[in-house]
């Protein structure tokens, strides 16, 4: 992750001279916001990745003596179906549909939208790990 970090670390810093220039030159500040925006998506980044490093230390992908077989380690839970993308993608149908017909098929579009999304993120929350 330390590479990583210093990658977006460089990008962010870019962006922070971009936007330093762009701002004292242009006075816009649409553009300059845009710009300070992005530097802070990157510093964001590449804040989380040098925390990871400390954290965990080097992985077997910074290391030149690594084998594939190092960075293999336990699969996770996989669930086998799940009807609630299929209500998700049905939510979000209505409710684009509902843009162009009225706020009265949006509503109904969003109630099955939130109920297909919630029911995503809690479908396995009682599960034992």
């Amino acid at each position: 992750m330390k590479v990583e970090a210093l990658l977006f670390g460089g990008v962010a810093a870019f962006f922070a001279g971009a936007a330093a220039l762009y701002g004292w030159w242009s006075r816009d500040p649409a553009g300059t916001a845009a710009l300070v925006v992005a530097f802070l998506m990157g510093a964001l980044v590449s804040f989380f990745c040098a925390v990871q490093y400390r954290r965990k230390g080097r992985r077997p992908q910074d290391r030149t003596d690594a084998e594939v077989a190092d960075a293999a380690g336990p699969l996770e839970f996989f669930p086998p179906q799940s009807p609630w993308p299929i209500v998700t993608a049905l939510g979000f149908a209505i409710a684009s549909t509902g843009v162009v017909y009225g706020l009265w098929l949006f509503l109904i579009g969003f109630g099955v939208l939130a109920r297909g999304v919630l029911g995503m993120v809690f479908q396995y929350a009682r599960r034992q790990s």
